[in-house]
C-alpha cells in the first residue's frame, strides 16, 4: 500500500477535501458511503438513489429481515439519520471511484441541490465536470447524468488488519478525533489513511475511515472470497447463507440465512448438524468441539465441512 502516491484533492469553488488513490489494477474492492439523509426518505428510495439493493443496505446496517426484504422497502428513515451505503469501488480513469449511480434531473434541480441529495458525497462541481455540463449541455429535466462518489481500496487492509474503506463527510464541530471514536479507528491511522499532516479538518471535507473487517480467506473456501465489515453482515451462496463480523474477535460466522429462498444441502454430510452448529462434548481431559462449517458453494450446492477441535478448558461457545 504505497500511502505516498494518495493526496488531497481541492475543489477551487467549494474547497473541499478528499482522498484519490490512484489505481492500475481492473478489480473492484468492497466499499462504504456514509450517506447523511438530507431529508426523509424510504429505504427503497435510497436503494435506488444509489443504484443499491435493499438487502444490500439492510445487511451494511445489520438491519436483519426475519423473512424477506420486502416489507422494509416502505419503511421511512427521518433526515439526518446517518446509513451505510455499500458500494464496489473500481478503478476508473486510473483513480478509484464509483461511477454506477445513474441519476434522473429533475425539472428544479440544479447542480447544488443534487449535491445536496447525496449528502455532499459529490459536489456540483465534480458532478459537472463528469458531466461535462456546460451552457450548450445544460441538466435537463428528465436527463441521466452519472454521480462520480468517492470510494477507496487501499488493498482493503490497515496496519496489517482487514479493513474496509468508507467515505464520510465531516459535519460542522467534527473533529478527526470524535470521527476516529466512533468508528473504532486512531487519528493516527486517519491521518495516514487520508494523507494529511494537521488533525484540523473541515465541514465538507470527505474521510476515508477504515472500518475493521472479517476475512474469509483464512477459513478456505473454494472459489468465493468475502470481506465483511464490523458490525455487519452479507448473504451469500444464492442468499442461503448469511456470514456476520463478529465485532469483539473479527472472525467470520456463516450461518443459514432464515430467509424465504430455497436451501439445501445446509447440513454437514453424515452429520445432524446445521452449517454453523457446534457439538462440544466434555471429556476428563478438557473437552472435544465439533463444529460444521460453510466452504463455499459450487453450481449452486453449498459447500460444508466438520472440523474438530480439542481444548484442555471448553471455550465459551
Amino acid at each position: 500500500m504505497l500511502l505516498s502516491f494518495l493526496f488531497f484533492s481541492v475543489l477551487c469553488l467549494v474547497q473541499t477535501k478528499s482522498i484519490i488513490e490512484p489505481c492500475t489494477s481492473s478489480f473492484s474492492c468492497p466499499s462504504l458511503l456514509s450517506y447523511l439523509l438530507p431529508w426523509d426518505s424510504k429505504l427503497s428510495e435510497i436503494a435506488t438513489r444509489f443504484n443499491v439493493n435493499v438487502s444490500d443496505i439492510l445487511a451494511a446496517n445489520y438491519v436483519y429481515p426475519i423473512t424477506t426484504t420486502t416489507s422494509y422497502a416502505n419503511e421511512i428513515l427521518r433526515a439526518k439519520s446517518i446509513v451505510k451505503i455499500p458500494i464496489a469501488c473500481p478503478c476508473v480513469d486510473g483513480i478509484r471511484r464509483s461511477m454506477s449511480t445513474i441519476y434522473t434531473v429533475q425539472p428544479s434541480d440544479t447542480l447544488a441541490t443534487i449535491s445536496d441529495g447525496f449528502g455532499g458525497l459529490v459536489s456540483g462541481e465534480q458532478i459537472k465536470n463528469v458531466n461535462s455540463i456546460n451552457p450548450t449541455n445544460p441538466l435537463v429535466n428528465g436527463g441521466k447524468i452519472v454521480i462520480p462518489l468517492p470510494c477507496s481500496c487501499l488493498n482493503n487492509v490497515n496496519n496489517g488488519g482487514n479493513v474496509v474503506y468508507m467515505s464520510y463527510v465531516v459535519q460542522k464541530g467534527e473533529s478527526l478525533g470524535s470521527i476516529a471514536m466512533v468508528y473504532g479507528t486512531t487519528v493516527s491511522d486517519m491521518k495516514t489513511v487520508n494523507g494529511i499532516a494537521e488533525a484540523a479538518v473541515d465541514p465538507g471535507d470527505i474521510l476515508s475511515v477504515p472500518i475493521s473487517a472479517c476475512s474469509s480467506a483464512p477459513l478456505n473456501w473454494y472459489n468465493e472470497s468475502l470481506i465483511v465489515p464490523n458490525g455487519s453482515y452479507a448473504l451469500t451462496a444464492t442468499n442461503c447463507i448469511k456470514c456476520t463480523c463478529a465485532p469483539l474477535d473479527l472472525k467470520m460466522q456463516c450461518n443459514p440465512s432464515g430467509l424465504d429462498v430455497p436451501c439445501y444441502n445446509l447440513h454437514c454430510k453424515g452429520s445432524n448438524l446445521l452449517i454453523g452448529d457446534v457439538h462440544v462434548e466434555h471429556s476428563k481431559t478438557g473437552c472435544n468441539v465439533t463444529q460444521c462449517v460453510y466452504r463455499g458453494h459450487r453450481g449452486g450446492k453449498i459447500l460444508s465441512s466438520m472440523m474438530n477441535s480439542s481444548y484442555l478448558m471448553c471455550p465459551g461457545i
